[in-house]
C-alpha cells in the first residue's frame, strides 16, 4: 500500500516541526515541509520545499499531488506586536491560506487541517463551548484583527467542506509550549518568554510584565500532535470545529513560580506594570473532541513544564554557551 503523502506548511516552525517529525516516524506516511525564512532541519524522512505560501503558483504546485494538508504556517508573535502592530497578525495569514484552500479543494485533497486558536473567545471563569462564539460575541479590542482573520479562515474551511468531498478540521488550540518553541524575547509568547527570563535571569531578579493576574489554558505540544492523529484517523464528518486544550486555566503568577521551581533556581518575580499586557482568562471545554475523536490531553502542567526546561537546557542554553565560547 502506497504511504499518504502529508504536506505539513511551515515545518520548521514550533507547531509544524513537531507535528512533521512525529508523523514521520510514522511509515504510512511520506512527509514533505515546506519552509520560507529558514531552512529545512535535517531529518531522513522530511523532504522540505522552499514555498513562498503568498504566492497561489507556488502553493497550487506543492499541493496538486498531496494526499492531506496540515496547515501551520502563520505570521506569528508576542504579546508586543499584538498591541503595537496587529495588522502584521492579518494580511499574510489571510492571503496564504486562502490560497491553500482554493488549492486543496481545487486538487481535491483529501484532508486539510487548519491550526485557529482561541483568541476570539470573551474572557470566562467556566471553561468554554466551540458554540460560545458567534457573530454577536464581543472580541478583546487588541485581538479584533487576529481573531476575525482566524474566523475568516473557520469559515472558509467549513465552506469548502459543503462544495467537495475533502475533509476540513479547525483546531481552536489554546496556548501551545514545548520543544521547538519561541524562545527569544522578541517572538515569543509568555510561556517561552517566561521560560526564557528564568533561566537567563541574573542578579536573583526576574521581571513579568503585567500583574501576573492574566489566565492561560496551557496545552504540551505532544497533546496537540495526538489531536492531529486523532483527527486524520477518526474524524467522520466533512468539517469538524474542535477546542484543543487542557481545560484548565492557570494565572501567569503560578505560570512563572512554576518554572521557576523546576529550574531550580531561587529568583524574586517582580512585575512591570507599564509593560503591554493583556488582561484575560479563559479555558476551554474539549468535550466535543473527546466525544467525536477520542482525544483527551495526558501531559500535566507540571510534567510539560519539566520535560520544557530540560529541553532549553540541552539545546538553547548549551547553544548559548556554544556561541559564547566560539566568541571569546
Amino acid at each position: 500500500m502506497a504511504a499518504i503523502k502529508i504536506l505539513v506548511c511551515g515545518a520548521t516552525g514550533f507547531i509544524g516541526r513537531n507535528i512533521a517529525e512525529s508523523l514521520a516516524n510514522d511509515n504510512h506516511y511520506e512527509v514533505i515541509g515546506t519552509c520560507w525564512s529558514r531552512d529545512g532541519f535535517n531529518h531522513p524522512r522530511i523532504r522540505f520545499v522552499r514555498v513562498d505560501l503568498t504566492d497561489p503558483r507556488q502553493v497550487n504546485k506543492i499541493i496538486k499531488d498531496v494526499d492531506v494538508v496540515v496547515q501551520a504556517a502563520a505570521t506569528t508573535s508576542g504579546a508586543g506586536d499584538i498591541i503595537n502592530k496587529p495588522y502584521i497578525h492579518v494580511t499574510d495569514n489571510a492571503v496564504m491560506n486562502s490560497h491553500i484552500l482554493r488549492a486543496a479543494f481545487e486538487h481535491k485533497t483529501k484532508h486539510l487541517i487548519f491550526f485557529s486558536c482561541t483568541i476570539m473567545y470573551p474572557s470566562s471563569e467556566a471553561p468554554l463551548l466551540e458554540s460560545d462564539f458567534n457573530e454577536n460575541t464581543e472580541i478583546n479590542p487588541r485581538y479584533y484583527g487576529a481573531a476575525w482573520t482566524k474566523v475568516y479562515i473557520e469559515k472558509m474551511c467549513e465552506f469548502f467542506s459543503r462544495i467537495s468531498e475533502s475533509k476540513f478540521t479547525v483546531l481552536r488550540h489554546s496556548n501551545i509550549y514545548g520543544p521547538h518553541d519561541k524562545f527569544d524575547l522578541e517572538r515569543s509568547h509568555v510561556f517561552g518568554a517566561t521560560v526564557t527570563k528564568v533561566m537567563t535571569a541574573s542578579g536573583g531578579n526576574m521581571m513579568v510584565w503585567g500583574n501576573g493576574e492574566e489566565e492561560r489554558d496551557l496545552l504540551y505540544i505532544d497533546d496537540l500532535v495526538t489531536a492531529v492523529q486523532a483527527a486524520l484517523n477518526r474524524q467522520l464528518a466533512p468539517f469538524g470545529l474542535y477546542n484543543i486544550g487542557s481545560g484548565k486555566a492557570v494565572s501567569v503568577k503560578t505560570l512563572v513560580e512554576k518554572i521557576i521551581r523546576a529550574s531550580g533556581r531561587t529568583l524574586t518575580i517582580e512585575y512591570d506594570l507599564s509593560m503591554p499586557t493583556i488582561k484575560t482568562g479563559l479555558c476551554v471545554d474539549c468535550g466535543k473532541a473527546a466525544t467525536e475523536l477520542g482525544w483527551r490531553p495526558t501531559v500535566t502542567l507540571d510534567e510539560g513544564i519539566a520535560r520544557t526546561v530540560e529541553w532549553y537546557r540541552r539545546h538553547v542554553s548549551s547553544t548559548q554557551s556554544m556561541k559564547k565560547t566560539n566568541t571569546a
